[in-house]
């Protein structure tokens, strides 16, 4: 079991770093900035639903339960035939730095991330850039990295 807050939090620390040294998350979800620091926001959407009982579970429900109201569980092991073995290592690295941290050392650090802005009891978009910039990356090293991404994007459809 774990604390959903902590299980997003990981999941933005990961992309975060994913970002700074590949110029794209290994989530592919949006960022937003909430109270609690940056949220993986799609990913805490699917945690925060509750499952229909009438429709079939989304793959999400397949691997991931929630016990309460505020933990989590691993139902299945997912595997990780979709990853790469940087982005295994990444994420280990990751894990193995920030795992032990309780959620709120997690929720506070995430607060001191420069990209972070207090959206007020609210939610604000939080842009790929806008972390890249808080980092000291140039104009120029930004748009090629949005270009770099939107042209994934298209290949992807294609």
């Amino acid at each position: 079991m774990m604390a959903y807050l902590k299980l997003i939090k990981l999941l933005y620390f990961i992309d975060r770093a994913a970002i700074l040294q590949w110029g794209r998350p290994v989530t592919t979800d949006r960022f937003v900035s909430m109270p609690h620091g940056p949220v993986v926001s799609q990913i805490y959407n699917l945690i925060c639903l509750e499952p229909e009982e009438t429709t079939p579970p989304s793959p999400w429900q397949k691997y991931i339960g929630r016990v309460d109201q505020y933990e989590v569980q691993l139902l299945a092991d997912p595997g990780d035939s979709e990853l790469s073995r940087a982005e295994t290592r990444l994420i280990a690295d990751v894990v193995s730095r920030l795992s032990s941290k309780s959620k709120w050392e997690l929720r506070d650090l995430s607060h001191d991330l420069p990209e972070w802005r207090d959206p007020a009891g609210s939610s604000s978009p939080l842009e790929i850039e806008d972390i890249l910039r808080a980092e000291g990356r140039t104009n120029l090293e930004i748009e090629t990295l949005k270009d770099e991404i939107a042209s994934l994007a298209i290949a992807q459809m294609i």
